[in-house]
């Protein structure tokens, strides 16, 4: 989970000024030590860990915070509303042309997921009612183009291609393209290339000048630390680039990168991949990442990931049948589903407030669980979900073996479900008499 070294020493270093009553201005400093050394360890840029710190120590050895009831808490405060400052402040939304076609630019180096992330900010951006034509610009990696028709396709985007052509020409041609054909944005897919190969860095300049894109998003692998800033400069002084796309911070305990481009470049990280799904990306939330960093979780990232997920007329649909008392295993399995579309149980936990990742480390969280679940109710027949009674033990042993499960595992999961049953009617009944005034619950 993305900065979990990270989030588990500043929590330290907050726990040792909780225990103390009072602070003083020794006490200050030795905690932004323990802050500092973690910031490094995460990998962040060596200035900008000098300069937050230098910001940080300068509020907190203020009277404000020394003098203040409860100090400790002033200095998570203080903490919080730098790191904010550091990412960018606020979420940085993507520009959109006065008139279409809005067309975003991908750049990146070799390996760094630009390809896969067009088609993953192509469907983001086709969820919001845009039209989008991704454009196959790498005509030197092999199977680049097949790559790109493969996700474009499995994210139900148009592509556009024009094999070997001079790269520039296709990207011209994919505008006029789009004027023609009604796409209101293009996503221009260009070859990785590394930012000392001068003649590829002069090829996407020519691009850039040929359609001056709206947007100019460089792609950057957060696994590679101190190294993607550096990228990130490199790539900036030569294209002046809008925006970045960090990418594998699912898979980045550290963090260093995300902490760092920012400052460094100027330019802001706009959204973020945090899985292999074609889903898997997010609006880069300076806030709301910040307080992920301090363990306080990312409530409103996992409301916004529910909305997402879970339908208003099938949520409406599955309160009358609780309310009817006709919920099935059917339905039973439609909420795995929309649960796991969420995405991973680990990331979720990760988003609630005092989870802290250390205690996620050693947790058996069995992602297949849910698979499994699924199985065992597809193995049913339609009688069966709807009347989960009739499963005797022949029944049991025929499921088990056509899930590939267990009897105890089918045994447990119409335990579970009798459970959930119970709970609801119990929910559904104590809001009927909250109505009539005996009974009500919170909600």
């Amino acid at each position: 989970m993305a900065f979990e070294g990270l989030t588990e020493k500043i929590s330290s270093a907050f726990k040792h000024l909780r225990s103390k009553g009072r602070l003083t201005e020794s006490d200050i400093k030795d905690a932004m030590k323990e802050i500092r050394m973690a910031l490094l360890e995460a990998d962040v840029n060596f200035k900008v860990v000098k300069d937050f710190v230098a910001k940080v120590t300068e509020r907190a050895v203020g009277s404000e915070v020394l003098e203040s009831l409860v100090p400790s808490q002033q200095i998570v405060k203080i903490v919080n509303e730098e790191l904010v400052a550091l990412m960018g402040g606020t979420n940085s939304r993507l520009e959109v042309a006065s008139k279409p076609p809005t067309v975003i630019l991908m750049c990146g180096l070799q390996g760094s997921g630009k390809t896969t992330h067009c088609a993953k900010l192509g469907k983001m951006l086709k969820k919001s009612g845009k039209n989008v034509l991704l454009t196959a610009c790498d005509i030197y990696r092999p199977a680049a183009i097949k790559q790109l028709q493969v996700v474009g396709e499995q994210a139900g985007l148009t592509v556009f291609e024009r094999g070997t052509q001079d790269p520039v020409r296709t990207a011209e041609e994919a505008v006029k393209h789009a004027v023609k054909y009604g796409f209101d944005t293009v996503i221009l897919d260009t070859a990785g290339r590394l930012h000392v190969d001068e003649a590829l860095m002069a090829e996407l300049k020519r691009i850039r000048d040929a359609v001056r894109p709206t947007e100019i998003l460089l792609v950057v692998d957060s696994m590679t630390g101190q190294d993607a800033v550096n990228v990130a400069q490199s790539f900036n002084d030569l294209l002046d680039i809008t925006g970045v796309i960090l990418t594998k911070l699912d898979g980045d305990t550290r963090g260093g990168a995300a902490l760092s481009v920012r400052h460094i470049t100027g330019k802001p990280i706009k959204f973020v991949g945090v899985g292999e799904k074609l889903d898997d990306i997010e609006p880069f939330h300076p806030d709301r990442m910040a307080s992920r960093i301090l363990g306080m979780g990312d409530v409103l990232s996992l409301i916004e990931k529910a909305e997402q997920a879970f339908d208003e007329k099938k949520a409406a649909e599955l309160e009358r049948k609780f309310r009817e008392q006709s919920f099935t295993l059917g339905d039973y399995l439609e909420q795995f589903r929309q649960i796991k579309s969420m995405g991973s149980v680990e990331s979720l936990l990760g988003m609630m407030p005092g989870v802290k990742p250390g205690a996620l480390k050693d947790a058996k969280i069995d992602e297949k669980q849910i698979g499994r679940t699924e199985a065992i109710i597809l193995s049913m027949t339609e009688r069966e979900r709807v009347r989960p009674d009739i499963i005797n033990s022949s029944r049991k042993k025929r499921i088990a073996a056509g899930s590939g499960t267990s009897v105890e595992e089918v045994n447990r999961l119409l335990k579970q479900y009798e459970q959930t049953k119970d709970l609801m009617k119990r929910f559904m009944g104590g809001r009927k008499k909250g109505k009539k005034g005996r009974m009500a619950f919170p909600f």
